[in-house]
């Protein structure tokens, strides 16, 4: 599995990964750990469901950038909450468990 910071690049960087094929699982973020901003779960929903587009239900794995430590859980807790709602959000719409 791969774990790939993309939440500031829009999830530009999948664009070879549509182009020349993934075979295993892959963890583009969906949290921009770099920036001191609350991501909205509708602002995670749209970052997976451009990952949805290269990537299949089952390779794709939600994560932030990297790691937590440069945020403060101020920060940091309501936008876990708000990848976890967003997460459930595209698992209901793509009727997935």
């Amino acid at each position: 599995m791969y774990s790939i910071e993309t939440s500031r690049s829009d999830m530009e960087l999948l664009a070879t990964f549509g182009r020349v094929g993934h075979p295993t699982a892959a963890g583009p973020g969906v949290y921009d750990v770099h920036a001191p901003a609350i991501s909205a779960a509708g602002d995670i929903e749209h970052l997976l469901s451009k990952a949805l587009a290269v990537l299949s239900p089952a390779q794709l794995r939600v994560d932030p950038d990297c790691g937590l430590k440069t945020r403060r859980w101020v920060e940091v807790r309501p936008t876990l909450e708000a990848m976890v709602t967003a997460t459930k959000r595209m698992r209901l719409s793509h009727g997935l468990t």
